[in-house]
């Protein structure tokens, strides 16, 4: 049995849709954390992770504030997960 759903072939169970691929809901999660200034963590591919909040976003990149050190343009391909983070900003 292939492993690809639309491979010719495959067989469909349920008759139920496979979820989407893409939800679409990145950019505006991201916009509700800039608006609102909340702290998050971002865990990077090479295991770091660093704290501040998420001034701007685009497409491939995202800039992250941090206080006292210096902010950071981190492409998105290099994020493992953001996470709101519960520690309170000052």
């Amino acid at each position: 049995m292939p492993f690809n759903a639309n491979a010719p072939g495959a067989v469909r169970r349920g008759g139920k849709t496979p979820p989407p691929d893409e939800t679409f809901e990145e950019a505006a999660y991201l916009k509700q954390l800039g608006e609102k200034q909340k702290p998050v963590s971002i865990k990077l591919a090479d295991g770091e992770v660093v704290r501040g909040w998420i001034e701007y976003y685009d497409k491939n990149m995202v800039r992250l504030t941090r206080e006292g050190a210096p902010n950071l343009f981190i492409f998105k391909h290099d994020i493992m997960y953001i996470a709101e983070d519960p520690a309170k900003r000052k």
